[in-house]
This record gives C-alpha cells, structure tokens and sequence, in this order.
C-alpha cells in the first residue's frame, strides 16, 4: 500500500489486484477455524461467514473497477496522484473546471467523477460485511451461535483471530483513501495564491494525510458498531443482491460513459 509519494513499498502495476487477491485468501482461513474446532454451531457459524464474505466481495470488486475505469491503471500510487493512462493531463471538476491550480479536495475521484462517491458508498457499506462489522457481524451472532466459528478458540489463537479482524478493518480504510478519496494527497486546497498543498505534499505530510483519513474511516466503522442493530440473515443478503450489486453495476456503467463522454 502506498502511504506517501517517497513511501511506497511495492510499487508494482497490478497492486490493486494483487490486493484484492489476498483478501479473498482469509475465507479459507475461516472455513478452517470453523471446521476444526468440531463443533456444529464453530461450522456453522463458518460457513455463515463464508457466504457472508464471498457475497459482498462482488460489489466491493465492481464499485473498485468503476473508479479504475476512471483512472485507467491498477497501479494504487498511480491512482491515488490521479497519473492514470493520461499522466500529466488536465485534472477537471466535473468535467467542466480545471482544478489542478487548485487543488486540495477537488482532485480526489469522488470529486472529479461524483457518481464515484456511490461507488465509495457501495465499498464502504460492504467492507464492513467483509470485516464482520456491526450491523454485519452475523458470523459472529453471540446471541444466535454462542460465538461464531471462534466458538472453541481463547488466549492467542481468539486474540489472532480478532486482531486478524482490526487489521482488515484498516487495510479496507487505507484502501478505499487511496482509490477514493486522494490518497496521501491534501484536502487543502490553494486558496488566493497560497500553496497549502505544495507545503504539504512531502514523505512525513503524506503519510499524516493517508494515516489522518484511514483512521478517520476506522473511528467511522467503530463508530457504526455502536450505533446499528444486527441484521438478519436474509436481510444481509438481499441487501447485497438486490440493491449493492445493481447499483454497484450502475456506477461502472456510468464510468464508461464518463469515460466517452467528459473525459475524451
């Protein structure tokens, strides 16, 4: 992941595949937790995760493939300074005002493509099924399954499987800032002739801006935990097929157009 423009520890041209690759590896790990501890209500709160995550991993892929059809790279440094296919191009706000003497929060992809805020909506609300947060947190169900498929693990194999479950939580956070929301790039923008983004625009600023704003999303997924009763079962699903797919299918549909139409 990218942190800041002189930290970037793997800078490779497929790095949000590579990305998406290795969150789709933790299903096998959970199957496993369940399955092994021979318990029915471990199993089937494993396979209830399961589901849970293979569903939701869809809309999260195509809300992602709606903002890479705007930049045009699966390279995550090249997306989140907006250097696409087109580097060094024009930036515009919404396809009409040149911002790149602006800059600030008018560069990020939310902004230049607004219908990619509902792309970011859409990956938010299923990072949080992903992770198995609140109102998500179905797999875990201690009401319903006693614990989940963490039923028979305590000491360091629960604290692994929970610190498992936080550090997803950050690496959704971290990469919806980088493909939505401008990466380690300010939100100040150039106000009357005063370079705010030039003063903040080095290593040790833009590793503050991208740790500021995924934490930021992190104390909004905690936040969210406390607030929003647990779905049921049938509710999560539907949620995801009926309304998250279509709209997720709407939004790359949309970036298509985007694509011929305002940024030809």
């Amino acid at each position: 992941m990218p942190w800041s423009p002189g930290l970037i520890p793997a800078q490779t041209h497929t790095g949000l595949f590579f990305i998406m690759a290795v969150v789709s590896i933790d299903a096998i790990g959970i199957l496993m937790a369940g399955w092994g501890s021979n318990n029915k209500y471990s199993l089937l709160g494993a396979i209830r995760a399961i589901s849970q995550m293979i569903s939701y991993e869809i809309p999260i892929g195509l809300s992602l493939i709606a903002a890479v059809m705007i930049s045009q790279t699966l390279d995550l440094s090249l997306i989140a300074t907006n250097q696409g296919i087109e580097a060094q191009t024009d930036i515009f706000f919404l396809g009409i005002w040149q911002v790149n003497e602006i800059g600030g929060f008018l560069a990020w992809n939310i902004f230049q493509a607004p219908h990619l805020l509902i792309a970011y909506v859409i990956f938010f609300i299923a990072s949080l099924a992903e992770c198995n947060r609140a109102p998500f947190d179905i797999p875990e169900a201690e009401s319903e399954l006693i614990g989940g498929f963490h039923t028979e693990y305590g000491g360091i194999r629960f604290a692994f499987i929970f610190l498992a479950e936080y550090a997803m939580m950050f690496l959704v956070a971290m990469l919806g800032t980088v493909i939505f929301l401008g990466g380690w790039n300010t939100p100040l923008p150039n106000i009357g002739g005063l370079p705010l983004a030039h003063w903040t625009s080095g290593i040790i600023w833009g590793i503050f801006w991208t740790l500021s704003k995924s934490l930021f999303i992190v104390a909004v997924q905690i936040w969210i935990r406390w607030t929003l009763p647990r779905f049921r079962a049938d509710q999560l699903m539907a949620l995801c097929w009926k309304v998250l797919i279509p709209l997720a299918f709407v939004t790359m549909a949309i970036s298509g157009l985007w694509r011929i139409l305002v940024m030809i």
